[in-house]
């Protein structure tokens, strides 16, 4: 896969689309409140209205563009398609290359906090999703996660990292994987925070009381929490015009999961009961990456990834050596029995005691003490 026209790249959102953003937050048609007390039905009404009137009236994206320009930005062209991303190099003479890729409904802002410890003994290669963020949007049926796992392994060559490591959570998880399985003459080794795979039907007769658990959270997710997986695989255009247009709606989309996917203080049980998501995240870190989808029109570019990829991403058993952290509030968990059908190298498991779905973004200090403890079993 080719890479070329490697350049720098600059944030800068046009003054006029902040005013329209203002201008239609204060023209939102809002629904009728729902009919239960919790998020059972969803984002509630009272919520939602409370977060876009931060959005609208406090909230400032400048700063969060400016946290971004920062740091070394670039866009490269990847098999004919614009991929942005942050291009971070250690001052540690002994730094090894990792590449860490976001999921939905996330960025690359998620990693803004892990930067600076773990550049410290890696240099660091950040990319946005096609689709997503500053990345350019696919105008072909191409982009699956195996595509996307040659696109990066193509773009650390040409950064000049003949052998790297990857990481990744949520569709992340599923790219690191990809690379892991198919690139694994440049592929070191790879670092998960979403342990992606199935229980094998012949290990589910003996269940643990913790494996029973994760059958149990994974149930609930399949009945009450994954109607967004089934509407983004089957009909992503569709979503896109009411995103698109509404950012109350884009808004209401993306905060849903910022309650149930995190640490936020559910019930025991992991059904997404109870909490508050700004116990996990700040306005202000919600709405950052919002408006990053909203500011980027990336509802349904973004949402394509698993009309692509949802059903077969999992396939493949993984012979590079596998760090695995488990954060309690993900969204699925899996033994380390279940887990070694898939990963058959695994050098590190961690049980990890706080955090959720998005865990860098939760748990900054933990996520990289993770992947420090993770690839120190592994050598280029």
């Amino acid at each position: 896969m080719q890479v070329e026209n490697i350049r720098s790249f600059e944030v800068a959102v046009p003054d006029a689309a902040l005013v329209d953003l203002k201008d239609r937050l204060g023209r939102t048609r809002w629904p009728e409140k729902e009919t239960v007390t919790d998020w059972d039905q969803g984002l509630p009404l009272a919520y939602a209205q409370e977060l876009a009137a931060y959005w609208q009236h406090e909230y400032d994206w400048r700063r969060i563009e400016a946290r971004l320009n920062a740091l070394p930005n670039y866009l490269a062209e990847v098999d004919g398609l614009d991929i942005h991303f942050l291009h971070v190099r250690s001052d540690n003479p002994a730094a090894r290359p990792l590449v860490l890729t976001h999921g939905w409904p996330g960025s690359v802002l998620e990693f803004l906090d892990v930067i600076a410890p773990l550049s410290a003994d890696y240099h660091l290669v950040i990319p946005s999703l096609p689709g997503y963020g500053f990345s350019g949007k696919p105008t072909t049926a191409k982009w699956s996660v195996e595509h996307i796992a040659a696109g990066w392994d193509a773009l650390m060559r040409a950064l000049g990292y003949d052998r790297y490591f990857a990481q990744g959570g949520d569709w992340g998880s599923a790219v690191t994987c990809a690379i892991g399985l198919n690139h694994a003459d440049h592929c070191a080794g790879i670092h998960v925070n979403m342990v992606v795979g199935a229980p094998p039907p012949d290990l589910t007769n003996d269940l643990t009381e913790a494996e029973k658990v994760y059958l149990a959270r994974f149930g609930w997710y399949q009945a009450k929490d994954s109607g967004y997986s089934t509407q983004q695989a089957t009909r992503p255009q569709t979503l896109g015009y009411g995103l698109t247009d509404s950012p109350v709606g884009q808004m209401a989309w993306i905060a849903e999961k910022f309650h149930g996917w995190t640490d936020c203080g559910h019930e025991p049980g992991g059904q997404s009961v109870g909490g508050h998501p700004e116990k996990a995240l700040s306005k202000d870190a919600m709405l950052d990456t919002v408006s990053l989808y909203w500011l980027t029109a990336s509802a349904a570019s973004s949402a394509r990834l698993y009309w692509h990829s949802f059903r077969q991403f999992a396939a493949g058993e993984i012979q590079v050596p596998t760090g695995c952290s488990l954060f309690p509030n993900e969204i699925m968990r899996l033994s380390r029995r279940w887990a070694e059908r898939r990963y058959r190298n695994i050098v590190y498991w961690n049980e990890v005691e706080r955090g959720g779905h998005f865990a860098a973004w939760e748990q900054p200090e933990l996520f990289a003490a993770e992947v420090h403890a993770a690839l120190a079993c592994m050598t280029l």
